[in-house]
């Protein structure tokens, strides 16, 4: 009885995941081609953490990739603006304008977002790009989880644990050696009711 009572809760909780994943987006080749954005700068990650002002726990990761061309992994994010193609959970065309607009959405009077940078070789940076293009929708909730399995498979960073909680991740990626980081804290409506995305000129 009380295995049953396990596999019921499991299958549960099964169903609950696939249910709860957002409507995939699918922007076309064409669009993603007209958009790509490449950064002159070193072959370089960006972990951002979404960090609750008041309790302190994490609410969001994603990860923005500078290889062959700048992408954000926002997986199961709720950043949209029409001017950035979205394949799955990859934003394409990360310009240093798109980048700066990303990051504000998130910094509100409720989070603050820490930014952890690290340079790393053009081949790890190109192999973070591929696994995020091939990881496919992710359901809401496993942003970290996601997050922590690509960083996982990424020569020097082994030592980074899968795992759900986005502080944690933020905390482990830190301990890397090179890694450089900063908290953005803004007061803009608490709620994000006053984010309108056309109202935000992405040239």
């Amino acid at each position: 009885m009380r295995v049953f009572i396990k596999l019921f809760v499991v299958i549960g909780l099964a169903l609950t995941v696939s249910a709860c994943s957002k409507e995939a987006k699918w922007a076309s080749d064409a669009e993603i081609a007209e958009k790509i954005y490449r950064d002159p700068g070193p072959a370089k990650l960006t972990l951002f953490s979404m960090i609750n002002n008041r309790s302190g726990t994490g609410a969001h990761t994603s990860l923005m990739i500078n290889a062959s061309q700048r992408v954000i992994w926002d997986p199961a994010g709720s950043f949209y603006h029409p001017a950035i193609p979205e394949r799955n959970d990859v934003l394409f065309g990360i310009s240093p304008r798109v980048a700066d607009v990303y990051t504000r959405y998130h910094a509100r009077e409720t989070f603050h977002v820490i930014v952890q940078e690290i340079e790393v070789s053009p081949q790890v940076a190109e192999k973070a790009l591929q696994l995020a293009r091939s990881y496919g929708n992710v359901p809401d909730a496993q942003c970290s989880l996601s997050t922590s399995r690509i960083l996982s498979q990424l020569p020097g960073f082994e030592s980074i644990e899968t795992g759900w909680f986005p502080k944690k991740l933020a905390e482990q990626f830190g301990a890397l050696p090179g890694v450089t980081e900063r908290r953005l804290y803004e007061y803009d409506n608490a709620n994000l009711a006053a984010y309108d995305p056309s109202k935000v000129v992405i040239e």
